[in-house]
This record gives C-alpha cells, sequence and structure tokens, in this order.
C-alpha cells in the first residue's frame, strides 16, 4: 500500500492547526483593547459611594464572601489553586490591565459577568452597593499574599466556619 505524501502532509498540518495554545501577545492586545473600549459597559459611570476607609472594609468584607473563591482574599489570586490554569486565566486585580478600567467599567463586569472567561454575573447576588464597595477595595488591594489563602482552600474549616457566622 502506497502512502499518498501529500495526503499525510496535509493531515499532519490539519493536526497542528488543531492544537490549541495560548493566544499571543498580539492576540491578548487586541482583544484587552477592545474589552476597555467596546466590550463592557459603564465607562463613564460615576462610583456613588466614597472612597472612606469604612466602604474599603465593607467591600473587603463583600469580596471575601463572593470574589475570594477565584481571586483570592487579596484579589491577587493568592492559594487559589486554578487561577493560572484557567482560559484565560483569572487576572490578578492589581494588575495594569484591571486597574485601567474606571469605576465603572468594574462595576459593570461584576454585575454582568464576562464571558466565555469565566467571570460570573452577580446580578441579584451582590446589592449595587456591595458591588460600588467591592470597587473601592479594588483600589486599595493589600499587598499579595498578606491575607493568607480562601480559608475554602486551607483546609482549616474552623476559620471557614469562622466566616460564615453572622457578626
Amino acid at each position: 500500500m502506497t502512502r499518498n505524501p501529500v495526503l499525510i502532509l496535509g493531515f499532519a498540518v490539519f493536526l497542528a492547526a488543531c492544537k490549541a495554545t495560548p493566544p499571543g501577545k498580539w492576540e491578548t492586545a487586541t482583544i484587552n483593547q477592545i474589552k476597555h473600549s467596546v466590550t463592557v459597559g459603564g465607562k463613564k459611570v460615576k462610583n456613588p459611594l466614597a472612597d472612606t476607609k469604612d466602604h474599603v472594609e465593607e467591600g473587603r468584607a463583600s469580596f471575601s464572601h463572593y470574589c475570594a473563591a477565584c481571586h483570592g482574599l487579596d484579589g491577587q489570586n493568592t492559594g487559589v489553586p486554578f487561577a493560572d490554569h484557567m482560559a484565560p486565566p483569572v487576572p490578578p486585580l492589581a494588575s495594569p490591565f484591571v486597574q485601567a478600567y474606571s469605576d465603572g467599567q468594574l462595576h459593570w463586569i461584576m454585575e454582568n459577568g464576562i464571558s466565555p472567561s469565566g467571570m460570573p454575573a452577580s446580578r441579584g447576588i451582590l446589592s449595587d452597593t456591595e458591588l460600588w464597595s467591592i470597587v473601592i477595595y479594588i483600589r486599595h488591594l493589600p499587598a499579595p499574599g498578606s491575607l493568607g489563602e480562601p480559608p475554602m482552600y486551607s483546609g482549616d474549616s474552623r476559620r471557614l466556619n469562622e466566616r460564615a457566622q453572622p457578626r
């Protein structure tokens, strides 16, 4: 049986084209520009909450209940075992890319999610005040690793139960 070299070469090219690879610099830059300027709404919406220590703390508390599972307690993926393995990876919220969003865009992202990135919508789960306070917290994130890992990944069930109890 003779093998057709053109057929074999064509099949090899087909298999190589099917290989999933992380996006390159140009693809990433293009998608990021599109998100910042086209697909993510709320660019001109202003945060109605003042940037105060109380609002930072309220934002930290809301963030730790809803966002920490994917972004870590510090917003920088500390202790989140899958953050770097998702496609696309979970972004550290202190990164220049995330910090470049306006407050209104961050609010919009949390409220509506970003499909198909894995960022879920929180509409109907978090109140508008909670969302705005989380935006303020994101602007004041602590140093990476300074808050430890989220209790759901630490194996410390006592710490998880303490956080679940109302105060």
